[in-house]
């Protein structure tokens, strides 16, 4: 089982990083009291691979001392359970800007203390938990897609790839564009099967209608481009930490010509090692 510490400053992205990591399939539970983390540890290890990616989010907010943690934390190298520390951090300047914009309370913030001083005696607080902690990143001038690819490439590393669900959807125009799409793409250019009688009611994952819109040149030329410019753009998405892209393929009735392209699409993605799924919306329509 993976089990996972996040810890540091306030206002740091402590939560940020754990709805990342919740999407990567890890069970995060945030400010659990330190009594009961070994006692939830056992619980996981006993879950039978239910939970074998955990992460825990303890800070200040806790109010016990770290050296009180650390004892919990050694008692769980004797239940056997491998643990690693996962450090947030940012400049005091950053924590202070972020906390006038939310208008939060630090909380170690008392009357007649400024938020600065509320900061800096946190950082003190915590610099034996930073010490001890496996990886440190600091937040200070990262977006939050930075903050998603940091976050991927220590947690997912090489599985990067395969974490990526792409899903190649053919539409028809009529029935309007999916919303869930994030690049759209326009086949009504191609030659359209639905004029042929033999072929009007069948669909694009019939081979004679497959061999009818592939025959066309234009067919070729366009499904070797996008090819190209989906090769260039999954590893862009996969730096990004995006686990899921919808490339939405549309023609008029999204019964013909989408359906064959979008096949093709689904297969070339996942013939260069990408998890693709290939949906038809409207093909029964």
């Amino acid at each position: 089982m993976e089990f996972l510490i996040i810890s540091g400053l306030s206002g740091a992205g402590k939560s940020r990083a754990a709805d990342m990591l919740e999407d990567l399939d890890y069970y995060c539970v945030d400010n659990m009291p330190i009594v009961l983390i070994p006692k939830f540890a056992q619980l996981c290890m006993a879950a039978n691979d239910r939970y074998d990616r955990v992460a825990l989010v303890t800070d200040i907010r806790e109010r016990a001392s770290f050296e009180e943690l650390f004892i919990v934390l050694d008692g769980l190298w004797e239940l056997g359970c491998d643990y690693r520390i996962l450090f947030m951090e940012a400049e005091p300047a950053v924590i202070v800007k972020r906390y006038k914009e939310t208008r939060r309370r630090h909380p170690l913030a008392a009357p007649g203390m400024t938020i600065e001083q509320a900061i800096d005696n946190e950082i003190k607080l915590l610099a034996p938990m930073r010490e001890r902690a496996d990886y440190i990143i600091n937040t200070s001038h990262t977006t939050l897609g930075e903050l998603q690819g940091e976050i991927y490439r220590l947690f997912v590393g090489n599985d990067a790839k395969q974490k990526l669900m792409v899903n190649v959807m053919s539409f028809g125009y009529k029935y309007g564009i999916p919303i869930e799409s994030d690049l759209v793409f326009d086949v009504r250019f191609l030659p359209n099967p639905f004029y042929v009688v033999e072929l009007r009611e069948m669909c694009g994952l019939d081979e004679p209608v497959r061999e009818f819109v592939f025959q066309s040149p234009e067919t070729k030329e366009f499904v070797a481009k996008l090819e190209d410019l989906v090769k260039f753009l999954l590893p862009r998405y996969v730096e990004e930490g995006k686990l899921s892209l919808t490339i939405s393929i549309g023609c008029t009735g999204g019964r013909h010509r989408s359906v064959a392209v979008a096949k093709a699409l689904s297969d070339y993605i996942s013939s260069i090692g990408y998890s693709s799924q290939n949906i038809n919306r409207d093909i029964g329509k």
